[in-house]
């Protein structure tokens, strides 16, 4: 069920109640979290069932396998590498036969094709199971932790299973680590109104970010990108910066939400997002958008190949190889492999010249002057690698940027003057916040120390949101993944 649908809108507020008043004693405390992991487990898997039943056994088995893969692990006396990668396979096997059995497939009829050999392989003509690649890295995440002794293994089953299927993260993320979210499962949580209080603004400014950013940027955005071929080149070009600041605004929204949502249920979930396009560098983007698979890909693919701890060409190949997983991770495309590479290359690039945020010449006065350029490019050349990551092939997305680059006629493509109004006003407020709190750390809207302040902002939002809002129940972009 998606955050941004009516259906969870009044639903939420009877599964919150439920939640906290039917596990109360008669001193109004929660005097177990043995009921409360209970529901929220029936609350998860029944509100994944709503969009296919049949594909919550692929949640189970995801589950399974990490789970008594892990205690297998902690069974025995040493590291055992052919278990290991047995165990991490069979995990991620319903993420392959999903996602990428087709891709493959098609990978290797081209080649046959080349070489004039006829293959006869059937491809697989099902739905990809809603935020698989987002619940698979989190159960192999605690496996390979388990494996290299990070966190001890977790015995009882039904808390695992809440873990891996807690209902705020389990389409979309942020990607937990189980020694964040495993304690919080297992502690007794009263109903705390300031933590509630926290939770509603974040799912207030999830939801805007959503229904009025980016589902209203996404009309101006596919109707450019659908015919970019009768579009002129300023008109492409500014639909791309649109799309980055979209896919911004519908995933941050979501992650909001997410963390809104679990903080009312008495859960502190980790931020995915932390102002991404006031970054200076292509690795202090990667610092600030998705940080929760950034943080995985480091720790589990990054840091296993040894991570800077080697030659440079070594570590330049360990960032490409991340990078690779990056790109796969996202889609089964050759389009995210290549959007994959170029921020790999970048981050290459930036290292080699000293302009990462570790470099020697990234915090001289002169890097300090030229900061709002960096910024500036930095957004620019994630804009260009937005637009492999939006088309669905290689060729239309050099296309569209030759359309951009070499189509110099000044004309714009407009819709009606409404909808302009509403997505230039959106889009100024998103980019005002961001740069206020940026340069104003202190400076919080929603927590103001002036009452007027803060309820001021409410209200706004939530006016604008009634009447601005593309209630549709669109899916979000991530969910896909």
């Amino acid at each position: 069920m998606l955050f941004n649908s009516f259906q969870f809108l009044w639903l939420f507020p009877i599964l919150f109640v439920l939640y906290y008043i039917t596990n109360k004693n008669n001193n109004g405390q929660l005097y177990s979290t043995r009921i409360s992991n209970y529901m929220l487990l029936a609350i998860s898997y029944g509100l994944y069932m709503q969009w296919n039943p049949v594909y919550t056994l692929v949640l189970l088995w995801v589950t399974l396998v990490t789970f008594g893969g892990a205690m297998l692990i902690s069974k025995s006396s040493q590291k055992q590498l052919l278990l290991i990668w047995i165990l991490v396979i069979l995990a991620i096997l319903p993420l392959f036969l999903f996602k990428y059995y087709n891709f493959i497939l098609s990978i290797i009829t081209d080649l046959c094709s080349l070489l004039q050999v006829k293959i006869g392989l059937n491809g697989l003509n099902w739905a990809i199971p809603l935020g698989i690649s987002f619940f698979s890295f989190q159960a192999v995440g605690y496996l390979l932790d388990v494996y290299m002794g990070r966190v001890k293994v977790e015995r009882n089953w039904w808390d695992y299973m809440l873990f891996v299927s807690f209902f705020p993260q389990l389409v979309s993320g942020p990607i937990s680590k189980s020694d964040e979210l495993l304690p919080q499962i297992k502690q007794i949580r009263v109903f705390d109104a300031f933590k509630a209080t926290i939770g509603l603004r974040y799912f207030l400014w999830g939801l805007f970010l959503k229904v009025v950013v980016a589902d209203r940027l996404g009309i101006y955005v596919d109707k450019v990108y659908d015919s970019y071929m009768y579009q002129t080149g300023l008109t492409c070009a500014i639909a791309s910066c649109l799309y980055s600041f979209q896919i911004y605004a519908d995933f941050s929204g979501y992650s909001l939400m997410a963390i809104g949502v679990g903080r009312v249920f008495g859960f502190s979930l980790i931020n995915n997002f932390n102002r991404p396009y006031c970054a200076a560098s292509i690795t202090e983007f990667w610092r600030r958008w998705h940080i929760s698979l950034t943080r995985w890909l480091t720790t589990h693919i990054y840091v296993s190949l040894g991570g800077n701890r080697c030659s440079k060409v070594r570590q330049y190949w360990n960032i490409m190889i991340t990078f690779f997983v990056s790109g796969i991770w996202h889609g089964a495309n050759l389009t995210f492999i290549v959007w994959g590479a170029i921020h790999g290359i970048l981050q290459i690039l930036e290292k080699a010249i000293g302009l990462d945020p570790k470099g020697i010449f990234y915090q001289t006065p002169i890097m300090k002057v030229l900061k709002p350029f960096r910024i500036l490019l930095t957004f620019v050349l994630v804009t260009l690698a937005w637009v492999f990551f939006r088309m669905p092939t290689v060729e239309m997305a050099i296309d569209f940027i030759r359309q951009m680059v070499t189509n110099s006629t000044l004309s714009l493509f407009t819709t009606s003057p409404d909808t302009m109004l509403l997505i230039v006003s959106a889009l100024l407020c998103v980019i005002a916040k961001d740069w206020i709190e940026e340069l104003l750390p202190n400076f919080k809207l929603f927590t103001s120390k002036y009452l007027i302040i803060r309820w001021t902002a409410y209200v706004v939002l939530s006016i604008w949101i009634l009447l601005a809002g593309v209630f549709d129940s669109s899916s979000f972009i991530y969910a896909n993944f």
